[in-house]
């Protein structure tokens, strides 16, 4: 679904309305909530939401930038929920990756989705925070990890720590009834219609070309920035053999957290996860 080489880097551009108001001080972080469209790099207009955390910090500090999952959205209740929880810990923003809700474009279901990612945390640092993380549950989760890689050495567009929830390894993955279905709706005709009209997801028809780098070969090159992977030991999805593969690509500056009970995604992230992942943001984000 990319027309782009393999590692080619671009940059998205943001017009006079994704910035921060012009009375705002050099450096200092706008501190009331802000929606708006940020136009990626191939020119999609993103539905992206800001919020500025808590007024007992500096909200200057952190922002926390949330990529969701497939067939999620900014506006979605469990999308909102992590926004919530992510606000006692600094500044949230949220957005809807293409396709998806408001958003312009077709959902490329993980590909061209790092430029939706980098137009967010382009927006996100505008508002004068110091530190990026990036946060992606399910696609979102395999979106943070190659945009951490692609991004590694852009300052504006790139991110201080990453986390990665319930994310696959590798493409491709079959092996469970969950994926089963979800390859017929992304590769189908009918699949991609009930996507549209039941799902809100506007799924572009055509393959990967060129495959884009996977998550497990995205790792090793998103260090010396620290990476948590988390997931679920009951993951429908995908088995735990994905995470500790992440796990074992990220050495040293990679963390695994196998949690019991857990599911998929953000719908399984429950409210204690969610704040243990909040702490651990705020501790190494550099």
């Amino acid at each position: 679904m990319s027309n782009r080489p393999p590692g080619h880097v671009a940059r998205s551009t943001r017009g006079p309305a994704n910035r921060p108001h012009p009375e705002t001080p050099p450096g200092a972080p706008r501190r009331t909530p802000a929606r708006t469209f940020l136009r990626t790099a191939d020119g999609v207009l993103i539905d992206a939401v800001y919020e500025p955390g808590p007024t007992g910090r500096d909200p200057s500090d952190l922002v926390f930038v949330v990529a969701h999952g497939f067939t999620g959205d900014a506006d979605r209740p469990h999308v909102r929920r992590i926004a919530e929880a992510f606000a006692r810990h600094g500044a949230v923003v949220t957005f809807s990756f293409r396709g998806h809700g408001a958003s312009g474009g077709r959902s490329t279901v993980g590909d061209r989705e790092v430029l939706d990612l980098a137009a967010a945390v382009e927006w996100a640092r505008g508002f004068g925070h110091a530190r990026v993380v990036t946060v992606g549950f399910s696609m979102g989760g395999s979106v943070v990890l190659r945009h951490a890689a692609v991004y590694a050495a852009d300052d504006g567009a790139g991110t201080d720590a990453v986390v990665s929830v319930s994310s696959p390894a590798r493409w491709y993955y079959r092996g469970t009834a969950p994926m089963r279905r979800l390859h017929w709706l992304v590769m189908r005709p009918a699949g991609r219609l009930v996507g549209r009209y039941g799902m809100r997801t506007r799924i572009h028809h055509r393959d990967w070309d060129p495959v884009p780098l996977s998550p497990v070969e995205a790792v090793p090159r998103i260090a010396p920035r620290p990476l948590l992977v988390v997931h679920g030991d009951r993951d429908g999805y995908f088995p735990l053999d994905h995470p500790r593969m992440l796990a074992e690509a990220a050495g040293d500056h990679g963390e695994l957290w196998l949690e019991p009970g857990m599911g998929h995604a953000e719908n399984a992230s429950d409210e204690e996860l969610l704040h243990r992942i909040g702490d651990w943001a705020v501790a190494r984000a550099g």
